[in-house]
């Protein structure tokens, strides 16, 4: 089986060339790395580490859905499987190894996301040396089973390249994508099955910086789940949960903000795109404007 790593980047160069020079440690190696930036700043220093990448290509178009696609376009008959692992994604040492024995051992399972052992974008950022040093500590996987899921995160999730030979990450979700994982692998979940397991370990760090702004940010998190619920590539008590608790956060927190997230502009996105719906004309595509 050949199995590759595809990173969409944005501003993160220093904390990418770390996460790229990991991966000379998996116990079974990649037989590709593939980065995609948005600017030639965004992969500047990865021909200088031990572990440089295959490709380092900058897209045409920014945004993660056509960063994504521009890997994805790369890989084309060429891999039986791809992993998509943000910029900030800190990988356990067998995680190679461990996804080729789950896709190996089922040809009806298309797609596989890890348990995290820790995910700094919920509970407060990590930077690369806490990361690596929980991992290299021998940290426990999450005690969690096994089980089917109907989406997976970004974050960490692997395709089998024969089931999503015609799929894209839609390029109608602009910049920083906002559930486009979601609406992905939805689609690739009708073709077979997706796992979600802690066979496939590692850390997401929610490094901040190389994200969009908070208004562009909290627009794409109504309009988004609008847009994808008419698409029907997000269920409904996933969608209208997944609004109500950042819209609900951000009301909350907006008083007294958190030093690294801008609660406020969040806000006025999430108001802005209300307005939008209720007019009828929500659409991710405005924040380009905005």
């Amino acid at each position: 089986m050949r199995i590759h790593v595809a990173i969409a980047t944005t501003g993160r160069p220093d904390v990418l060339c770390k996460v790229v020079d990991r991966f000379r440690h998996q116990t079974r190696k990649a037989d590709g790395i593939v980065i995609v930036g948005a600017a030639p700043e965004d992969i500047a220093g990865l021909d200088r580490i031990a572990c440089p990448p295959d490709q380092a290509v900058v897209s045409p178009k920014k945004g993660l859905c056509a960063q994504r696609n521009v890997a994805l376009s790369l890989l084309r008959g060429k891999s039986d499987a791809v992993v998509f692992f943000d910029d900030d994604f800190l990988v356990a040492h067998d995680f190679l190894e461990r996804l080729e024995q789950l896709f190996e051992a089922d040809e009806k399972l298309v797609g596989l996301t890890g348990w995290l052992i820790a995910d700094g974008a919920q509970t407060g950022a990590l930077t690369y040396e806490e990361a690596e040093a929980i991992l290299d500590a021998g940290a426990p996987r999450p005690d969690k089973p096994d089980e089917k899921t109907s989406w997976l995160y970004g974050c960490n999730m692997a395709f089998r390249m024969s089931a999503c030979e015609d799929l894209s990450f839609d390029e109608n979700l602009p910049l920083y994508g906002w559930q486009e994982d979601v609406d992905f692998t939805e689609q690739l979940a009708r073709r077979g099955y997706m796992l979600r397991t802690n066979a496939i370990t590692g850390i997401h760090m929610g490094t901040r910086g190389g994200r969009t702004s908070g208004l562009k940010l909290g627009y794409s998190q109504v309009a988004n789940i609008v847009y994808l619920r008419r698409k029907g590539t997000i269920g409904a008590a996933h969608g209208w949960t997944l609004m109500a608790k950042n819209v609900a956060a951000n009301l909350a927190k907006s008083i007294r903000p958190e030093d690294t997230i801008d609660r406020r502009g969040r806000l006025k996105g999430n108001m802005r795109a209300f307005g939008d719906m209720l007019r009828g004309k929500a659409d991710p595509l405005r924040i380009l404007d905005l």
